[in-house]
């Protein structure tokens, strides 16, 4: 049996610059799914992005989804794409166990703590406060290296890193350190200042952009103590959940999320096109 993909509309040219398709997953010319591909937002034209995949039931579990992959890989190399993208749902595993098994990479994953019960207490002689203007500019430029390395260490040319890295904290801290639903804060422990926390309050939960402990007072419980602040400050605002984004291979705060029940909810994986 032959598995191909079928084209369903013509080659669309998207507002934001993107391209993409759609096409039918055919065997011996029988339609048993569908995938959606086009490139990437913010990598540009040389970045490929699988936005979905779905074989029908009744033909799931032999292969189909395996070729129909690699034929849209061949579509990207087609269409000048280095690097093919996807993000992935934790729950079921299936489509995790798949790109895996065609040799992509996990770049970072998506977490999710719901909030239940009294906002949580810092330890004694933890305070937190407000981000002060003076520190809002040392702490920008250090996020901004920080996010832009995180990328190119995960297969992100720098040019396109310290560009997304630039244009997103651009877009999410438009006002600075008063941007409206942005909270700032520097966390002190017995008045000396171990850390930071960036919370963004959502409409229906708060996300965790950036928490960092300053490094000579890492190993001492203020990396946990930051996200009880989140939670805290989530919860006093009305959220009943917090997000977060962690990259792989930071395997200190992976332990530190799990351990403080954050559950995974999407992969965002990644393969080169050689």
């Amino acid at each position: 049996m032959t598995t191909t993909l079928r084209p369903t509309e013509p080659l669309q040219r998207n507002a934001d610059g993107t391209r993409s398709r759609r096409y039918q997953v055919c065997v011996n010319s029988r339609p048993v799914g569908a995938i959606h591909l086009g490139t990437h937002p913010v990598f540009g034209d040389a970045v490929a992005r699988i936005m979905k995949l779905r074989i029908e039931e009744p033909d799931r579990r032999r292969g189909r989804g395996t070729v129909a992959a690699l034929a849209a890989e061949e579509v990207a190399r087609g269409w000048g794409c280095r690097r093919i993208e996807a993000d992935v749902p934790a729950e079921p595993d299936a489509a995790l166990r798949l790109a895996t098994a065609l040799g992509y990479v996990t770049r970072n994953r998506n977490m999710r703590k719901a909030l239940d019960g009294p906002p949580p207490v810092l330890p004694a002689g933890t305070r937190a406060r407000p981000m002060t203007e003076d520190e809002y500019g040392p702490w920008l430029a250090k996020g901004r290296e920080d996010y832009a390395r995180s990328w190119m260490e995960r297969g992100v040319p720098e040019a396109e890193a310290r560009a997304k890295s630039e244009r997103d904290h651009a877009d999410l801290l438009p006002d600075g350190h008063r941007t409206e639903n942005m909270l700032l804060s520097v966390l002190a422990h017995e008045g000396t200042a171990v850390g930071t926390l960036w919370l963004a309050l959502r409409a229906d939960d708060a996300f965790v952009f950036d928490v960092e402990t300053v490094p000579e007072h890492r190993g001492r419980g203020h990396g946990r103590s930051l996200l009880l602040l989140a939670e805290a400050q989530a919860a006093e605002s009305g959220r009943r959940a917090v997000g977060l984004n962690v990259f792989a291979g930071n395997t200190p705060a992976e332990r530190l999320y799990d351990s403080l029940g954050y559950g995974t909810t999407r992969y965002a994986m990644y393969k080169p096109l050689l």
